[in-house]
C-alpha cells in the first residue's frame, strides 16, 4: 500500500506527523515517534516571550503593577518556567536531526514580528527541514482595524520568508471575518503550507485562590469537523500544501481529512492519550481500509470529496447547514 505524500515540499512515508506538543521535548519519544511510523515530527513551540534578550526586563514587564492586581500574576509563565531557553531549542534541533531520519520541523509561538526573523534563521542553521509559525494571536483592541489584524500575520509570515530557504507554513485559527480571502493572501504571500486550525485554549477562573488559570482540554473527534470543511473548500485553490489538525484521533478521521483535501494529518490529543505506539495502529486501520475498498495509493483519496470534486459543492457551504438543521429530529420530550 502507497501510503506517500508531499507536503512543503517533501516526500513522505504517509501522511501520519505528530503536531508540537510536550511529547517532543524527550529525544527518546522522537526516536519512538519514528519507530512507530511517523513521517515527520513538529517540535514543540519556541514562544516569542523566551525570545525576549533581556530575561530581567521581560520578568519587570509581566509583573510591573501587579502589586495592585494578584490575578495579573498568573497570566504568564514565570521565565523560569519554559521548558528551554532559545539555546537549548536550537540544540534540541541539533540532537533531534542526528538521531532520526524523518524531517524535524521547529515551530515558533508568537503573535508579532519580534524575534522571529533573527530565530527562524538560527533554527534553519540548527538543521530543522522546515518552520512551522503559530501565530496565537487574540485581538481585544476595539480601535484596532481588522484589516491591520490580518496584515500580523502576512508581516510575520513574509519577514521569516524572507530570511530562511527551508519551507514555511503557518498555523492558524479560524477566526476571520473571510478565511477563504485570508488563506488566499497567505498563499500570495508565499506560505508553502498552512495548518488548520490552531486551538485557542481559553482560561478558567479558580473559585477558591480567586486566580486566573490554565485549563487545557483535550480535543475531540468533533473538533475535526472545522479544519475539514475549510480544507475540503480550500483544496486546489492554494498552492500551498494543507496540513489538518486538532480532532484526528483514528484511522477513520484520517481518511475523511485526505478526502477532503489534507496532505497531511497531525497528531496531538491521541498520542497523549493513547500512546505514542497508537500511530502504528492507525497506520495498519489506515492500509487495511484502503485495501478493503480497493485504494492502491494515499493520492488516489487526496481531494476525492473536496468542494472541486463534490458533485454538490453547495454540501460544504450553506445547503447542508439547512440541511443539517431541518433533518435533525429531537428525542421525545
Amino acid at each position: 500500500m502507497d501510503l506517500t505524500t508531499r507536503y512543503l515540499g517533501m516526500t513522505l512515508r504517509t501522511p501520519l506527523v505528530p503536531s508540537a506538543s510536550p511529547l517532543s521535548d524527550d529525544l527518546d519519544n522522537i526516536r519512538r515517534m519514528e519507530d512507530a511510523g511517523a513521517s515527520a515530527v513538529v517540535l514543540y513551540s519556541l514562544f516569542e516571550e523566551q525570545l525576549t534578550r533581556e530575561r530581567e526586563a521581560l520578568q519587570h514587564h509581566l509583573t510591573h503593577g501587579t502589586e495592585s492586581f494578584a490575578e495579573a500574576l498568573t497570566y504568564f509563565p514565570a521565565p523560569d518556567e519554559y521548558r528551554v531557553g532559545p539555546e537549548e531549542y536550537l540544540e534540541h534541533i541539533r540532537k533531534a536531526k542526528a538521531a532520526v531520519g524523518i524531517p524535524i520541523i521547529a515551530s515558533l509561538n508568537g503573535s508579532s514580528i519580534g524575534g522571529w526573523v533573527e530565530y527562524a534563521a538560527m533554527m534553519q542553521q540548527a538543521g530543522a527541514d522546515a518552520l512551522e509559525l503559530n501565530v496565537y494571536f487574540v485581538a481585544t483592541d476595539m480601535d484596532r482595524n481588522p484589516l491591520e489584524v490580518e496584515q500580523t500575520y502576512i508581516d510575520i509570515l513574509k519577514a521569516v520568508k524572507r530570511v530562511v530557504q527551508i519551507p514555511v507554513s503557518i498555523k492558524l485559527g479560524p477566526f476571520f471575518s473571510n478565511m477563504a480571502n485570508m488563506a488566499r493572501r497567505l498563499d500570495e504571500a508565499g506560505a508553502d503550507g498552512m495548518v488548520l486550525f490552531n486551538r485557542f485554549y481559553q482560561p478558567d477562573i479558580d473559585l477558591e485562590t480567586l486566580e486566573v488559570k490554565p485549563n487545557v482540554l483535550l480535543s475531540t473527534p468533533q473538533a475535526m469537523r472545522l479544519p475539514l470543511r475549510w480544507i475540503a473548500i480550500l483544496y486546489g485553490k492554494v498552492k500551498a500544501s494543507l496540513a489538518a489538525t486538532s480532532g484526528i484521533h483514528h484511522a477513520e478521521d484520517v481518511l475523511k481529512m485526505l478526502m477532503a483535501g489534507a496532505d497531511v494529518t497531525m497528531l496531538c490529543s491521541t498520542l497523549l492519550r493513547n500512546g505514542i505506539g497508537y500511530i502504528r495502529e492507525i497506520e495498519l486501520k489506515l492500509c487495511e481500509w484502503m485495501e478493503e475498498h480497493d485504494y492502491q495509493a494515499v493520492e488516489q483519496l487526496q481531494g476525492s470529496m473536496s468542494q472541486k470534486h463534490c458533485s454538490d459543492p453547495a454540501a460544504f457551504e450553506r445547503a447542508q447547514y439547512m440541511r443539517a438543521v431541518l433533518s435533525y429530529k429531537p428525542a421525545a420530550v
